[in-house]
């Protein structure tokens, strides 16, 4: 076991927090009367691109809120059982692509909000991660993920109004950057006779 591996009830605990902490600040909007929605991402407004790192924790309501509620405890346990820096890592690769997306691509005037694009960056994250590295134990998480929540991904192509399919991409994207740069640095099995890369 990597130093650096989270145990499972710890991961719970800590995915259990932070939907503790989007469901106070939903109630925190409700009350205030939607006043936090401005720390929304605001398209195409230079000023408004420090919300990306604020946007993933706010939601257009409690609908909104819910919908997200289950794959983002899901998808952020089974990413933060590989290791916190991993987690770090691919949350904060997926956020910055995924409001970058939303920023650039969404129609100017339009504010951004929720938790989608980060869970669509965890989400090819757990899948493309399986691929690239081989590992069986990633390789059936790749594949069990891909088949509980693989009808999110075509959440990237537009669709109904009023869901940001920018972000949902650009968490995607995130996601794909981020496994592909965690894997690149993780070290091979070597065998212990011949000092080579093993084959399996």
């Amino acid at each position: 076991m990597r130093r650096d591996t989270v145990r499972p009830a710890r991961a719970a605990m800590t995915m259990l927090l932070l939907l503790g902490v989007l469901w106070a600040l939903e109630l925190l909007d409700t009350v205030s009367g939607h006043a936090l929605d401005a720390y929304g991402i605001r398209a195409r407004e230079v000023d408004g691109l420090p919300e990306i790192f604020t946007a993933p924790l706010l939601h257009a309501g409690w609908q909104h809120l819910v919908g997200n509620s289950v794959p983002f405890f899901v998808l952020g346990f089974l990413v933060l059982l590989s290791g916190a820096v991993r987690w770090v890592v691919s949350t904060l690769a997926s956020v910055v692509s995924s409001g970058l997306f939303a920023w650039l691509l969404t129609p100017a005037g339009t504010v951004v909000l929720g938790a989608s694009g980060l869970v669509f960056g965890w989400l090819t994250y757990l899948v493309v991660r399986g691929l690239w590295s081989r590992r069986p134990v990633q390789v059936v998480v790749g594949l069990l993920v891909l088949l509980v929540y693989g009808g999110l991904i075509w959440g990237v192509l537009p669709g109904a109004p009023g869901i940001s399919w920018q972000a949902h991409l650009g968490g995607a994207v995130g996601g794909v950057l981020a496994a592909w740069r965690l894997d690149r640095r993780s070290p091979r099995p070597v065998s212990a006779t011949s000092g080579y890369p093993s084959s399996w």
